[in-house]
């Protein structure tokens, strides 16, 4: 049974609205959930930074990343009759798309619900039928009736941000956390809590905790917080997609309820084969469940800060996600706990003058 507490901390963050370049309502939510750890710091791309309380300043920095920002979409274009086009922010299936809630910011900061539209069986001839939906002809649907309302009175301009419109929740019976943003708010949670985990706790390392905007969009906020913090190694929190409920049997290298997921290889890097080693080590030793991976696409925050500043070595913890980059994702709670779990244990462990040479 987790904390009230603990999920409350999740919820807030899965829910808080915060697509790629506008990741200030999830920073300030982590604001509120860091206060007491240490020293926190944003920069003027909304990233946010904590050092830890404990470091000593004479000591390798370790930096400890997750990304605030969120798949999502932002207005393009206001329609006469009042339907919003728009643009995709992240990566999209366009069939994942159609005929889901969201919630459109205003200028005010208020969400305005609406739905993607789509058009009923009954109205589609043979060829739309066959042919894939494409976003950029489809419109979402706030129930305005004309651009004068949509902008005067319900605020919504050229630019405005929109999310899906999904509440998060937890099935204590099933252990499974449902809801939206969990790429990366999981990652965001599983690093707030290793914080909360290792207050007070001696380490060999310094510790820097960088939570970076604009991840879904080339990975922009991590390029800055690499050279901000010039740390030693690094560990990136992540919601990984998950691929048990479609590869199945030994084609599933990522599966809900087996753990973080270190991945050797994506699109974006190849993971340092020491530190790799010593985290596979470290869990094995521990008893902590973990998943090995070799991915063909994708990438992380890893990708821009393992070479930044003189070369970072970076493995990342992945947090198993199915459905990830759509509106709703599952995950496991006691994946969560093994994440943190490992984190610490690392952190614990880490002798970065043996380890990087």
């Amino acid at each position: 049974m987790y904390r009230n507490e603990q999920l409350q901390n999740w919820f807030h963050l899965s829910n808080a609205n915060g697509v790629s370049g506008f990741e200030h309502e999830v920073v300030s939510v982590l604001e509120q959930q860091l206060r007491g750890l240490g020293t926190i710091k944003r920069d003027n791309l909304c990233n946010l930074y904590l050092y830890r309380k404990e470091n000593m300043g004479d000591r390798p920095v370790v930096m400890l990343d997750a990304h605030t920002d969120e798949v999502g979409f932002m207005v393009q274009e206001i329609g006469e009759n009042g339907l919003l086009k728009f643009v995709t922010l992240g990566g999209w299936v366009p069939a994942n798309v159609a005929a889901q809630p969201v919630r459109v910011i205003n200028r005010r900061g208020e969400a305005v619900r609406g739905v993607v539209a789509s058009k009923p069986p009954h109205f589609l001839s043979e060829a739309e039928r066959k042919a894939p939906p494409a976003t950029d002809q489809m419109r979402i649907d706030i129930g305005a009736e004309s651009r004068e309302q949509v902008e005067e009175e319900l605020g919504i301009g050229i630019g405005a941000p929109i999310v899906p419109d999904v509440d998060c929740r937890y099935d204590e019976k099933l252990g499974l956390l449902f809801g939206k943003a969990f790429d990366c708010r999981l990652g965001c949670a599983a690093l707030v809590d290793t914080l909360r985990a290792l207050e007070g706790v001696e380490l060999p390392v310094d510790i820097v905790a960088a939570f970076a905007a604009q991840e879904e969009v080339g990975c922009r906020g991590a390029t800055v917080t690499t050279r901000v913090v010039q740390p030693k190694c690094a560990i990136v929190f992540e919601g990984t997609p998950a691929d048990d409920s479609f590869a199945g049997g030994a084609g599933a290298q990522t599966a809900l309820k087996k753990g973080p997921m270190l991945r050797h290889y994506d699109a974006g890097m190849i993971s340092h084969p020491g530190f790799m080693r010593f985290a596979l080590d470290t869990a094995k030793a521990a008893n902590i469940p973990a998943q090995e991976a070799v991915r063909s696409g994708g990438g992380t925050n890893a990708g821009a800060i393992h070479v930044g500043h003189h070369g970072v070595p970076s493995i990342v913890l992945g947090l198993p996600v199915r459905y990830i980059h759509a509106h709703t994702g599952i995950a496991a709670a006691c994946d969560m706990e093994s994440t943190v779990a490992l984190a610490c244990e690392i952190l614990k462990n880490l002798q970065t003058d043996k380890l990087f040479v």
